[in-house]
């Protein structure tokens, strides 16, 4: 309890946001593997990533929102979809700029076929023009999660019931033959959501016995090793990720220069995985200009750290000193 209560300080779940910078820093390196990587490399490893930032975003959406007395607020249900569509409008502007950039990697060279699969199961998994496809998931999640207050405010276990709805959905288009991702990532949001119900001192019991929570992740590695990863082992991948890098979050350490940065990173986590993609692709056509040999993947691995961590440091202080900026970045992205 007492973890709890300086985790609590300042209004905000300080090892909450620890782990949300922390998956910013592993985005780095996924994204990073995908612009100066071979195409062939097995993600396997890494697959947890976007769905986790789907699973923390519906654990927040519970914490914050239906598990408040004033769940079934009106004005709540409004600010989630008003959310929602920023960030497909945001997912549009960003992909339409990309087009304008980058040749051939726009939302028209796809074909309409191929974007109305992006809205509807997702996009394919060797699809690689659109950007920041993570932005569609989350904004469904939000709509859902929006539809579900007032229900929830008369049946208490309406997150449950959808839960079962979206697993058995996944199931069957499973023996049919077909994946959607996009139902995956908002069923794994639910779940997330799910888990937002659990008091704060019981998740922080959890991972207490770490050397129990290294041998599962052992055993789920070994899991992913032999079976590739399905549905079922990425949710355990992601729970068991999540709850690693949050144990760490807790952990009762002298708060240095690198842990607060990751915690800042957190509070920006959306406006640092947007920038992160922007600096990899200005990387990914400017060194590849430049003669540096081997050691392209060296500085262009540093270069898309660093520049990802002071491009939201520069934020951060900017934001605080004008109030133009930061009502601009409330209005994208709060």
């Amino acid at each position: 309890m007492e973890t709890t209560r300086k985790a609590l300080k300042g209004g905000r779940i300080a090892a909450l946001d620890f782990t949300k910078g922390a998956l910013v820093l592993l985005m780095v390196l996924y994204h990073w593997l995908n612009y100066f990587a071979r195409p062939d490399l097995d993600y396997r490893y890494l697959r947890f990533l976007p769905p986790s930032f789907i699973f923390i975003t519906g654990f927040l959406i519970s914490h914050q929102y239906l598990s408040a007395p004033g769940a079934a607020d009106a004005r709540v249900s409004l600010r989630l979809v008003t959310r929602a569509l920023k960030l497909l409008l945001i997912f549009a502007v960003l992909n339409i700029v990309r087009a304008a950039i980058v040749p051939g990697g726009g939302l028209a060279d796809i074909g309409a076929a191929n974007l109305l699969n992006v809205f509807t199961i997702g996009p394919a998994p060797t699809e690689k023009v659109i950007s920041f496809y993570i932005l569609i998931p989350i904004s469904y999640l939000l709509v859902l999660s929006a539809a579900l207050l007032f229900p929830h405010r008369v049946f208490r276990h309406v997150v449950h019931l959808c839960c079962a709805v979206l697993l058995a959905s996944i199931a069957a288009l499973s023996l049919a033959g077909v994946q959607s991702q996009n139902l995956e990532f908002v069923t794994i949001g639910m779940l997330g959501a799910l888990a937002g119900f659990v008091p704060l001192a019981k998740i922080n019991a959890l991972g207490r016995p770490f050397f129990l929570l290294a041998l599962a992740y052992i055993c789920y590695v070994a899991a992913i090793t032999a079976w590739n990863t399905p549905f079922a082992l990425l949710v355990v991948g992601v729970c068991l990720t999540l709850l690693v890098i949050y144990r760490v979050g807790i952990a009762d350490v002298k708060e240095d220069w690198l842990r607060r940065h990751v915690i800042l990173l957190g509070k920006y986590s959306l406006f640092g995985y947007i920038a992160q993609i922007a600096i990899l692709q200005v990387l990914s056509s400017g060194l590849r200009r430049v003669d540096l040999g081997s050691s392209v993947f060296e500085i262009s691995f540093l270069l898309a750290f660093a520049l990802t961590m002071i491009t939201v440091e520069v934020v951060h202080r900017v934001k605080a000193r004008s109030i133009v900026v930061d009502r601009l970045y409330k209005a994208a992205f709060a």
